[in-house]
């Protein structure tokens, strides 16, 4: 099982960079962050720095979405740091929540997603692709290669993922989700023609390793609600009590009171106390380094190729090194 670590991009970039430098002498292998350019600096600016100094890390938006930016713009940044790098990149993509919303803005419909997951694509390994009805190529990509993973939770995206994506990142680490969601994926993809296996599983959730569990919780309690916000979406498009989607994912958010997005994705965020301690700790991996471990391995027999730690608590330090001294380790095994 490969690891990652997701961080925002908060200022200044020079500790996002330390952090990514401690997670690869830990054994990650994968370096994630948020893409939401009011909320936070710009990522594909820091991931030069982290590329820089780093050997190996793979880097990417966790996740960014074909609204924010022109197509030909983000397939060019991310070729231009593979030139640089040495093809050390991967572009998670989705629909947009913050990113569009905070700008005024609508997620971006899966039609439009899933036409820009293939152009990107196309772009930045050199080949020709249509944007805007003009077929473009950009002359100078040499060898390159960009993986395109895509973020769903609904029936119809995690369809467009098993069609169209190299990778599915799925946002909360829940056994029974995580097992439904992925049977769906790689079914579409076997309707699609595609190999099944060939598409990359990634599960992000934020992981807290303590013995305070109530603690622990209430550092993570704010990952609920950022999932919630993909949930009452669902919601409002298939109906509270769906057959197309579980009530495992969907019952917690009966209490949800709308969100502020000044404090998304941030421990203590007061729009986030709705989500009950049953769904931080479903949603998460929390408790003393064998827990992790445990569920880690259910995981991975579920088909999960790379778990990614949002590290968004007051540990960010502590849950690198335990992640690298006990953890990965154990799942090396």
């Amino acid at each position: 099982m490969d690891f990652g670590l997701v961080l925002q991009t908060d200022p200044p970039a020079s500790a996002v960079v330390g952090l990514m430098r401690r997670a690869e002498r830990n054994g990650f292998g994968y370096g994630w962050t948020f893409d939401s350019a009011v909320l936070w600096q710009e990522p594909f600016v820091i991931y030069s720095r982290i590329l820089e100094h780093t050997e190996n890390l793979v880097v990417g938006p966790m996740v960014t979405n074909p609204g924010t930016r022109t197509w030909e713009v983000t397939a060019s940044t991310f070729a231009t740091l593979n030139d640089m790098y040495g093809n050390r990149t991967v572009c998670g993509i989705g629909r947009g929540d913050s990113a569009m919303r905070v700008a005024g803005r609508k997620p971006n419909t899966l039609a439009r997603l899933g036409e820009a997951i293939g152009v990107i694509r196309d772009l930045a390994e050199g080949r020709e692709a249509e944007v805007d009805g003009q077929p473009l190529r950009l002359p100078w990509v040499r060898n390159g290669k960009l993986p395109v993973w895509m973020a769903a939770y609904g029936p119809k995206a995690l369809a467009l993922a098993g069609q169209k994506a190299d990778g599915f990142i799925l946002q909360l680490a829940d056994l029974y989700l995580t097992e439904w969601m992925v049977k769906s994926v790689r079914e579409s993809a076997a309707a699609a023609g595609r190999d099944p296996d060939s598409i990359t599983i990634c599960v992000a959730a934020p992981a807290y390793v303590s013995e305070d569990l109530a603690h622990a919780r209430d550092q993570c309690r704010w990952f609920g609600g950022m999932v919630g916000n993909h949930v009452a979406d669902l919601v409002s498009r298939y109906g509270e009590h769906s057959s197309m989607v579980p009530e495992e994912l969907t019952e917690y958010i009966k209490s949800r009171q709308g969100y502020d997005y000044s404090h998304h994705g941030r421990a203590g965020n007061p729009s986030t106390d709705f989500v009950p301690d049953e769904i931080v700790d479903r949603f998460c991996l929390l408790g003393p380094a064998e827990a992790h471990i445990e569920k880690l391995k259910a995981l991975r027999e579920l088909g999960v190729d790379q778990f990614a730690v949002y590290n968004m608590h007051d540990a960010k330090e502590a849950t690198i090194d335990a992640y690298g001294s006990e953890i990965i380790p154990a799942l090396d095994r």
